[in-house]
């Protein structure tokens, strides 16, 4: 029994010109072009949040890290 292997790099290759024209004409379809400005502005506050998520997460394991002052005990 023959078994097809397919190579990684084929699977992950982006869209050709075409394809993206055929991806843009299904997205016009579906949503009309009034919606589009409104999913695109989502998509890019969905990506700031992240941005900011990912910032503070970074940010908080970098404190996390840092040497605590110790603290001198009172007479």
């Amino acid at each position: 029994m023959n078994t097809i292997q397919i190579a990684p790099t084929y699977l992950l290759s982006m869209p050709g010109g075409s394809e993206w024209l055929i991806i843009i004409l299904v997205v016009v379809i579906l949503f009309g072009a009034k919606k589009i400005p409104e999913l695109a502005k989502g998509l890019g506050k969905g990506m700031r949040d992240f941005k900011e998520a990912k910032d503070g997460f970074h940010n908080d394991i970098e404190n996390g890290m840092k040497p605590k002052p110790e603290i001198e005990p009172k007479k």
